[in-house]
């Protein structure tokens, strides 16, 4: 019998993933409840042919270089921003992730960051436990009205296109920018402006774009400058989208009225950071994913793609199918 091909995983999956290795391959599987560090990945993957990784882990040349029988990176994430792509494809190593299955589950997280920024949900409960509330004030809490509002949606993909069609409830006027006019947008009926249109008549901005060169830093302080004084910031995409020193100074300076954020830089974000002082500031542990129907999902599609890229096959969600001398695929 030949052998199992031999895999890597840097995080304990959910037993429905594992089993799906099982039996199949040789898995080595990191038991700590954080990351392994850098040094650990580059030592145990040496001899794999198959690493699964989490975002949180930094795959790079010298990762690769320790495994030179490595056939696939599976990502179990949409993003892979964490992962030297042109380093993998000039090594023919193809690299995966976990596409559409937590699209409604992070347009879920949004909407509800959206709405607890709007209305000042943690601040109030803050608010209150603290003893602070002595009586019933006109003006006291007041926030932004949802419904009705203009949302701004940058990046009108699977993700983007949910936050939209939630936004249809609460009768909200929808803008959008992307690299290109969507066609699904008339449907759910959305505008096409350019980025900084989209900016000045916002009430809220969404950021729903990858992380790449173009988008690295994309909201500086010149869009934080156009946005209206009243208008607040929503960001579940990555936290390198936004300059985080020029968010912070707009917030605090009150040029724009709050921000909520489930991703941000560093990660994990220390207690002490001064973006954790301000109170139009709406933080979450990077928790868009996080319903344990969808990590159980996203856990078993990064376990399919191993198995698959291990056994030989062309997996599902190859993100550089150039690595198997293929076109790219046109992105979403």
């Amino acid at each position: 019998m030949p052998n199992k091909p031999r895999v890597y995983v840097t995080r304990r999956l959910p037993h429905e993933a594992l089993s799906v290795l099982s039996g199949k391959t040789d898995t080595t599987l990191w038991e700590g409840e954080l990351p392994p560090a850098w040094e650990e990945i580059i030592r145990s993957v040496s001899g794999c042919q198959g690493l699964l990784s989490l975002l949180t882990d930094v795959i790079d040349e010298r990762v690769m270089d320790a495994a030179p029988g490595l056939r696939i990176i599976s990502n179990m994430a949409v993003g892979y921003n964490n992962i030297d792509v042109p380093a993998a494809t000039k090594r023919g190593i193809m690299v995966t992730n976990t596409p559409g299955v937590l699209t409604e589950t992070t347009a879920d997280l949004t909407f509800a960051l959206l709405l607890a920024t709007a209305r000042r949900l943690t601040e109030a409960s803050e608010f209150l436990r603290q003893g602070r509330w002595k009586t019933w004030s006109p003006m006291a809490l007041t926030g932004l009205d949802v419904y009705g509002a203009t949302l701004g949606i940058i990046g009108f993909g699977r993700i983007g296109q949910a936050v939209a069609r939630r936004a249809s409830g609460f009768n909200m006027r929808v803008l959008y920018t992307d690299r290109r006019e969507r066609p699904e947008a008339t449907e759910i009926g959305a505008q096409f402006v350019s980025l900084d249109g989209l900016l000045r008549a916002s009430d809220i901005v969404s950021l729903h774009v990858p992380l790449t060169e173009e988008t690295w830093g994309l909201i500086g302080q010149q869009q934080l400058g156009l946005m209206k004084t009243e208008a607040i910031l929503i960001n579940t995409a990555r936290g390198e989208v936004v300059d985080q020193d020029a968010l912070m100074d707009a917030l605090r300076h009150r040029r724009i009225g709050g921000a909520g954020l489930d991703v941000m830089v560093p990660e994990p974000l220390p207690p002490d950071h001064p973006l954790c002082d301000l109170d139009n500031a709406v933080l979450l542990p990077h928790i868009g994913s996080a319903s344990v129907a969808t990590r159980t999902k996203m856990a078993v599609i990064a376990a399919r793609n191993l198995l698959a890229g291990v056994s030989g096959e062309s997996p599902p969600n190859l993100v550089n199918p150039e690595a198997l001398g293929g076109k790219p695929e046109p992105g979403n």
